[in-house]
């Protein structure tokens, strides 16, 4: 009897014991399972307000070169693009969205710095891009200089306009608003003779549908900006994936195709791939 009692109780803890493995079985790890792909579903931050980049369109769906990365590298990683989750991942957060395991990596425009590689890893850089002037297609700015005495617009906090400043037009009068978008809205206004950031992102709004054919790129190059996968410290395992990803995007044309894709209305003379861990000062 007492045997009995005790096959029973054995039974009903064997029970448990596969009731709580299957229950973990089921688990999802949203952020990608581990460093090794191929898990339910990944989340991946990108920016949703930069058009040729990162933007989340009307419908719901995403665009833009970062986005065109991204979907590459997660196929990479073994994950189909239903599987793929979207994170806004604004700048200021972007460190903080790794650390607390938000998402498995970030392509947003992410420049690869002394400082910030102190507190995330990064595989490629996978563009680099420069510190430019977009304006409009008929003026008679043709370099920095020309900008002297005339209205420069760029977002307020940005460094950018006081780096056109200090380096090649120190009598530009600086406008400050609070996104891109208004500047380029300014630009096409006439409110403003010249907007400046990354190449990369003046490209983006100039290849939109109703931008298209207005602006052009001076083709000053201001700043190196080395754009990076930004990946949780330590997570070596997904650097060496992404890394290898990056590689194959690049031999197999996809890279070019979504360059040209992305950028190419603007008529944006890009740099060629950049060299995996290679970072151009």
């Amino acid at each position: 009897m007492k045997l009995r009692k005790a096959s029973a109780a054995s039974a009903a803890v064997l029970a448990l014991a596969l009731a709580a493995t299957a229950c973990g079985s089921d688990d999802k790890d949203d952020a990608g399972s581990g460093s090794s792909g191929g898990g339910d579903k990944i989340k991946i931050g990108i920016k949703y307000d930069q058009p040729g980049l990162g933007l989340k369109e009307p419908d719901g769906s995403f665009s833009g070169f970062d986005v065109d990365v991204a979907t590459y590298l997660a196929k990479e990683l073994g994950y189909e693009p239903n599987q793929i989750t979207f994170v806004e991942t604004k700048s200021a957060d972007r460190e903080n969205a790794l650390a607390r395991g938000d998402v498995k990596f970030i392509t947003a425009t992410y420049s690869i710095n002394d400082e910030r590689a102190k507190k995330v890893d990064f595989a490629g850089p996978y563009l680099l891009a420069h510190q430019d002037l977009l304006v409009k297609k008929d003026s008679d700015i043709a370099k920095g200089a020309d900008l002297n005495g005339k209205n420069l617009c760029s977002v307020t906090g940005s460094t950018s306009a006081q780096n056109v400043r200090d380096k090649i037009a120190p009598k530009a009068n600086l406008k400050q608003l609070g996104g891109y978008s208004e500047c380029i809205a300014a630009l096409q206004s006439g409110s403003v003779d010249a907007v400046t950031t990354d190449d990369s992102i003046l490209a983006g709004f100039a290849a939109q549908d109703k931008y298209k054919g207005q602006f052009k790129l001076v083709g000053e190059k201001l700043s190196n900006e080395n754009y990076g996968v930004g990946v949780k410290k330590g997570d070596k395992a997904t650097v060496d994936k992404i890394n290898a990803a990056l590689e194959k995007m690049v031999s197999d044309g996809s890279w070019q195709k979504a360059v040209q894709e992305n950028f190419g209305p603007a008529d944006y003379k890009n740099e060629q791939a950049p060299k995996i861990g290679v970072i151009v000062k």
